[in-house]
């Protein structure tokens, strides 16, 4: 039976990784394929283990599912809110001039990605940012361009914050670094946008582009909504540092306030938004998709599969075995090495754990599918494929090193 489960396992992984060829929601396999071991592992038990000690270890990875779920959750409800009402659109366009020369748009998408993936998801990041690439209306060669440099961008924005990535967010609530940790990421990810910039900006022309005005009135409900979910992630950060408040617990708060306001501001008119409808339409996908991966991997845990993980570590330098878990994360998920590596033990100190973050976070830019951020440009640039991806791998990957270096040093500076 056990081998029966890793080859279940083995299949949910291979369907992510296919997701775009076999055309089957990775979501939904890996909700399928994680519930499936964990109910063969109840109804055809090994080893001793009896229905209370499978239980007792269910509760345990449900525990920490529930983190991270309700965390997502809350976060992506306000994304999806100010998403949907087109304030966070209306601020990037009003942050554009009337025209730019091709180095000019290419360092503001980048910055711009940079700053959207940390406020934001990765998702969300990626489809502002390419919504705006795609008004453009660029030549198909710098098209591509600027497609991986938004890829690298977003994937690297999101490493420096809670909210941004979630491995992070899982490294963090492991307990593994803290909030001002991670700060130090930020440097170390510009370092790596900034070398992969330089390399596509080589023989770039001076020729200048005009810039979108969708200009239209921005609602101040929804700049109060804006400003709630930045009081959150502010409120966030100051209560984890200070008085180690949970983040959920802190954005939880934060949601149940927007509710709040959102109530007292439509109070009384009989025409208005249901605010659940934003709860209903945020990214459910998303959310099953880690729900079955972090599934899948506590039943390796079970298996007794992560105890071989650590022999990576043996075999190798840390600083060289989180570089290849970098490396590994651009064709396997970065949920689940992430959880995996989390699960098995591997003792390392905080230097090495913000390597690993930054590894686990941008390592998935090298190729189209290593990262939601590179599946979302792949489904929205018809120019953008696997092969037209691949003529940028090795800037990618001195990208990347030059970051995961940049990491190594600042961390055992300052850490």
């Amino acid at each position: 039976m056990h081998t029966l489960q890793l080859w279940l396992i083995l299949l949910a992984f291979v369907l992510i990784v296919l997701e775009d060829v076999v055309h089957i929601n990775k979501a939904k396999s890996t909700l399928f394929l994680g519930s499936l071991v964990w109910i063969l592992a109840f109804v055809f038990p090994e080893g001793g283990h009896g229905a209370a000690a499978i239980q007792e270890a269910l509760n345990e990875n449900l525990l920490e599912i529930a983190t991270l779920w309700l965390f997502l959750m809350a976060a992506m409800t306000f994304v999806t809110y100010l998403n949907q009402q087109g304030l966070i659109t209306q601020i990037v366009y009003r942050l554009l001039p009337a025209a730019m020369s091709q180095r000019q748009l290419m360092l503001m998408m980048a910055v711009l990605a940079l700053v959207f993936s940390s406020l934001a998801d990765n998702i969300t990041a990626s489809l502002i940012m390419l919504s705006l690439l795609a008004s453009l209306k660029l030549e198909k060669q710098e098209m591509l361009k600027f497609a991986a440099l938004l890829v690298f961008a977003v994937n690297s924005g999101g490493v420096a914050l809670i909210t941004g990535d979630v491995t992070t967010l899982m490294i963090f609530l492991a307990d593994k670094v803290s909030v001002v940790d991670l700060f130090l990421l930020i440097p170390a990810a510009t370092v790596g946008v900034l070398v992969l910039l330089g390399c596509l900006l080589r023989g770039a022309d001076e020729k200048h582009y005009e810039m979108p005005k969708f200009k239209r009135p921005l609602a101040w409900q929804d700049q109060l909504i804006g400003l709630l979910f930045l009081a959150t992630i502010g409120s966030t950060l100051f209560l984890s540092v200070f008085y180690r408040v949970p983040p959920l617990l802190s954005f939880l708060f934060g949601l149940s306030v927007m509710f709040l306001a959102y109530q007292l501001i439509y109070r009384g008119r009989k025409e208005r938004p249901n605010i659940l409808e934003y709860m209903r339409d945020i990214e459910f996908d998303t959310l099953l998709f880690f729900l079955g991966v972090l599934l899948l991997v506590g039943m390796l845990k079970e298996l007794k599969v992560l105890d071989q993980l650590p022999l990576l570590y043996q075999y190798m330098p840390t600083l060289f075995a989180n570089y290849f878990v970098g490396l590994l994360s651009a064709l396997v998920d970065n949920v689940p090495l992430t959880a995996a590596i989390l699960k098995s033990g591997v003792e390392m100190d905080k230097a090495d754990w913000l390597c690993l973050t930054y590894a686990a976070g941008v390592g998935g830019s090298l190729l189209i599918v290593g990262s939601a951020a590179g599946v979302i440009a792949m489904s929205k640039l018809s120019e953008l494929t696997f092969i037209s991806y691949l003529r940028f791998v090795h800037w990618m990957l001195a990208a990347y090193t030059a970051g995961y270096a940049a990491t190594w040093l600042i961390a055992n500076l300052l850490v």
